[in-house]
């Protein structure tokens, strides 16, 4: 299975270093040098790594200056994973766990199903098509999805006042 792992954001320096955007809750399984990761049509190699500040600095083989660095800018980076790999943490799951789930109400009203999970600078988002065929936004932090039940093909969604509201949208 594919898994977004993270998103190179420029180049930088002159020697084919780029800054990654880490998108992944274990950085330090998916980011080790000689790990294999999709970019679009091809795959990269990570030659090398280092954290410079709060920032992810990555070299892959074959890209050895700033115009292939370059051109690598907005590239997503997906790692394959074993369809059976579970996290450690209980309460965190991985986008293809939540996507397709049944968003419920507590009182087990429908309200639509888990499109995508969109992970935002601030937090994460979990986009809702509901019934309808509208989508809405939902702030996947616990006081507002306080269950996810996997095995069961379902979450609950606790949304704040007007969240599903017409005019909201």
């Amino acid at each position: 299975m594919d898994l977004v792992v993270g998103r190179i954001v420029r180049a930088h320096g002159i020697r084919g270093e780029v800054t990654v955007n880490i998108l992944s809750d274990q950085p330090e399984l998916r980011f080790v040098p000689g790990a294999k990761l999709g970019a679009g049509a091809r795959s990269l190699v990570i030659k090398n790594l280092r954290w410079h500040g709060p920032r992810l600095l990555v070299t892959f083989e074959g890209v050895a200056d700033r115009t292939a660095a370059e051109a690598l800018r907005g590239t997503s980076l997906v790692a394959d994973i074993p369809d059976d790999e579970e996290l450690d943490d209980p309460d965190e799951f991985f986008d293809h766990q939540l996507a397709g789930l049944r968003a419920e109400l507590a009182d087990g009203e429908l309200i639509g199903e888990v499109t995508e999970v969109l992970h935002l600078p601030m937090q994460d988002v979990l986009a809702v098509r509901m019934p309808t065929g509208r989508e809405v936004l939902v702030p996947f932090v616990a006081s507002i999805v306080p269950v996810v039940d996997v095995a069961a093909g379902r979450l609950v969604v606790e949304p704040p006042e007007g969240l599903f509201d017409e005019a909201n949208q």
